[in-house]
C-alpha cells in the first residue's frame, strides 16, 4: 500500500512537525497501542501502530469534531489498484502527553476501527519508539535492521520500514501487529521465491490490507526458510496481483505440461516498490520492536 500527497492548489509549503518541548528519548507503546489524544482541543484516542504512516490518519467524525478544515493538499492512499481519497489540514495535537503541530489527514472510510485515528512511530516526536509486545523470554536474539522511510513528496508523512537484501537488491519490510498474515507484494514474492524455492499453493483468498479494502492472496511455501535474523519464515502469503506479477512463481497445485510454452515478459519493474509485511503470525515470536530514529535502526528481540 502506498500513500500519495496531492496538491489541490498551485502553491507549496513546508510540512510542519514541530514539538513544543523536547520529548523523552524513549517512548514505550504497550498493549493495543491505543492512547489518549487531543486534536484541536477535541478529546479522542489514537492507535500507535508500527505499520502506519507518520502522517496521523483520523477518522472523519473525529476530524469534524475537532473543527478541522481541509487545506490545499489532498491524499490518495493506494491499495493495489484500489484506493481512497482524503484531505489534510495542519493542526496541533497531543498524543499521550506529547504535543506536536503537524499535518493530519482523514478519509470518508476509516483506516481502522477501535480508535479515532492512527499514527506511526515516524509521526511521534520521541527519538526512540519501543513497542512492547510481551515479556522477554530466555533465548531471544536481536534483529538489527537499517531504518528507511517510505518516501514523501513533502515532509515527514510516510511509514518507517526495515531494509533487507533479497537477490542482491534492497527490500522494504513493514511490521504489522494488526493483521495476522505476513504478506509479500507480487514483485517481492518473485524475488523471495527465486531465492528460497517458493511455490504457490491452495486457492485464492482475500486479505484485508487497510481501509477495509481486501486484496487477493495465495499461500506460498518455501523450500528453504526465509531467514531474517532470529525469524525464519517457512511460508507467507502473496498479494498475487499487486505491485508486480506472481505468474512466474511455480504453482504447486498445477502439474506442468512438458509441451507447454510459457511466455514471460521482460518489461522493466521497479524493485523499490517491492514490500514485505511481517504480520502477527511471525511477530508472536518477538517481545519488542524498537524504532531508533537518530541511529536509523530498527531492532527486534525475538526467539
Amino acid at each position: 500500500m502506498m500513500i500519495h500527497l496531492r496538491m489541490l492548489m498551485g502553491c507549496s509549503i513546508l510540512a510542519i512537525g514541530l514539538g513544543a518541548a523536547a520529548p523523552d528519548p524513549v517512548y514505550t507503546v504497550r498493549d493495543d497501542g491505543i492512547v489518549s489524544a487531543s486534536v484541536g482541543g477535541a478529546q479522542g484516542t489514537l492507535r500507535i501502530d508500527p505499520g502506519a504512516p507518520a502522517l496521523p490518519i483520523l477518522a472523519k467524525p473525529y476530524a469534524l469534531r475537532a473543527g478541522l478544515k481541509s487545506g490545499m493538499f489532498g491524499l490518495h492512499y493506494k491499495v493495489g489498484p484500489s484506493g481512497v481519497h482524503g484531505v489534510t489540514a495542519v493542526t496541533r495535537l497531543i498524543v499521550d502527553g506529547m504535543e506536536i503541530r503537524r499535518r493530519v489527514g482523514w478519509f470518508d472510510t476509516p483506516y481502522a476501527t477501535g480508535a479515532d485515528g492512527v499514527i506511526g512511530p515516524g509521526g511521534l516526536p520521541a527519538p526512540v519508539v519501543r513497542f512492547e509486545l510481551h515479556a522477554p523470554r530466555p533465548g531471544e536474539r536481536t534483529l538489527d535492521l537499517p531504518l528507511v522511510d517510505g518516501g514523501a513528496l513533502i515532509g515527514n508523512w510516510g511509514g518507517l520500514f526495515g531494509e533487507i537484501i533479497v537477490g542482491g537488491v534492497p527490500m522494504k519490510v513493514r511490521f504489522d501487529l494488526h493483521h495476522r498474515l505476513s504478506l509479500a507484494s507480487a514483485g517481492a514474492a518473485q524475488r523471495i521465491a527465486a531465492a528460497q524455492g517458493g511455490a504457490l499453493t491452495g486457492p485464492v483468498d482475500q486479505a484485508e490490507i487497510a481501509f477495509g479494502i481486501a486484496r487477493p492472496v495465495r499461500h506460498m511455501t518455501l523450500t528453504t526458510p526465509f531467514v531474517i535474523g532470529p525469524m525464519a519464515l517457512n511460508a507467507l502469503h502473496v498479494r498475487v496481483s499487486d505491485y508486480g506479477n506472481a505468474a512466474t512463481i511455480r504453482d504447486a497445485d498445477v502439474t506442468p505440461d512438458p509441451e507447454e510454452i510459457i511466455v514471460t515478459g521482460k518489461a522493466k519493474r521497479d524493485p523499490s516498490r517491492d514490500r514485505l509485511s511481517i504480520g502477527r503470525d511471525a511477530l508472536e515470536q518477538c517481545s519488542s520492536i524498537t524504532f531508533d530514529k537518530p541511529a536509523k535502526r530498527i531492532r527486534l528481540s525475538c526467539l
